[in-house]
């Protein structure tokens, strides 16, 4: 298990991924061990007896039982995502088993392709966009369809009001007028920014770049901060610890979520995480009626079918469609 993580980082998995499979390997391994079973005994009805355990387990920590969600869902039972990464793990280690011996046994069950085209990949539209679909395995749930959560107008200039210290309002703006992800954010270094060219180069997930603009009150705000705020490091993050042992080391995930936590608190916007403000930002393109093959680049997207799902979230951008479409009916009617 441990060579097959290994090879996830060399296939640049991200380490948030990799150290996710591995807690998830290490759940299957208890239950084998529990079930008096080793990897190369497992049959597909021992993955179906794992998959229904996963689904009656109960996640240590939780509320009681009579506690549900509005759809109807315990809040004590682990989520269909989450089931579904661990089959996921599993599904990889055994790939990973039958890349090292072609007679090993895979007893995980290959399934339909994993999705449809849609309407623009068939068309041709988005032809630039469409990937071969692979076979996804039957052994998986089937997940709900969530839309971005965005924060209005009025909660997002509150959460940003909040902030203090141009380092704060700097990686705020990121998310909020550039669409960073807080990793993407917080990976940045300082010649990643081109405040004069106002360009951005970021690293996204899988190690892919990709150059975003930069707004110019962002760029202003990142030009104080180096200026006047930025402690004296070797570090070339762009984004350092200003205070306390660790000052001038490079910000940090656990550090990031303490700062939004705290502002959350003090600003009263419950749903000030940092994800939602990069929500935000593609959502206002949304609105904007911006092309969502520049969306998709914009936000660093794979698919542009994840991005497709900002354009539902805009019911402003949505209903100009609808009216303008029923206008168009309305006139071959006449």
């Amino acid at each position: 298990m441990n060579e097959y993580l290994l090879y996830l980082l060399d296939r640049n998995y991200s380490p948030a991924t990799v150290r996710a499979y591995g807690y998830d390997l290490l759940a299957f391994c208890r239950w084998l061990l529990d079930q008096d079973l080793d990897l190369a005994s497992v049959i597909t009805n021992d993955l179906l007896d794992y998959l229904r355990v996963c689904r009656e387990a109960t996640v240590p920590g939780r509320v009681g039982t009579n506690v549900v969600t509005m759809t109807g869902q315990r809040v004590d039972r682990y989520a269909a995502t989450t089931i579904n990464r661990r089959l996921a793990a599993i599904s990889g280690l055994y790939s990973f088993t039958g890349l090292r011996d072609p007679n090993a046994i895979n007893p995980v069950p290959r399934g339909r392709e994993a999705r449809w085209l849609v309407a623009g990949e068939r068309s041709g539209m988005l032809a630039h966009t469409r990937r071969r679909r692979q076979p996804r395995s039957a052994l998986r749930l089937r997940e709900a369809r969530t839309l971005p959560v965005a924060l209005s107008a009025p909660d997002a200039a509150a959460l940003v009001a909040s902030l203090r210290t141009w380092r704060d309002r700097a990686i705020a703006g990121l998310m909020l007028w550039c669409g960073l992800r807080s990793c993407e954010v917080l990976g940045l270094n300082v010649t990643d920014v081109d405040i004069g060219g106002r360009w951005i180069t970021v690293t996204g997930k899988g190690a892919k770049q990709r150059r975003v603009p930069l707004d110019p009150d962002v760029g202003a705000v990142i030009d104080v901060y180096l200026l006047a705020e930025r402690p004296e490091s070797d570090s070339d993050r762009l984004f350092l610890v200003a205070k306390g042992a660790t000052r001038g080391q490079g910000l940090t995930p656990a550090g990031l979520r303490t700062i939004f936590r705290y502002h959350r608190e003090i600003s009263g916007v419950t749903g000030g995480h940092p994800h939602a403000l990069r929500h935000t930002f593609g959502t206002v393109l949304a609105e904007a009626g911006v092309d969502l093959a520049v969306m998709q680049a914009l936000l660093g997207h794979a698919h542009v079918d994840t991005t497709a799902r900002y354009v539902h979230l805009a019911p402003v951008h949505v209903k100009g469609e609808f009216d303008a479409a029923r206008a168009r009916l309305r006139n071959q009617a006449r």
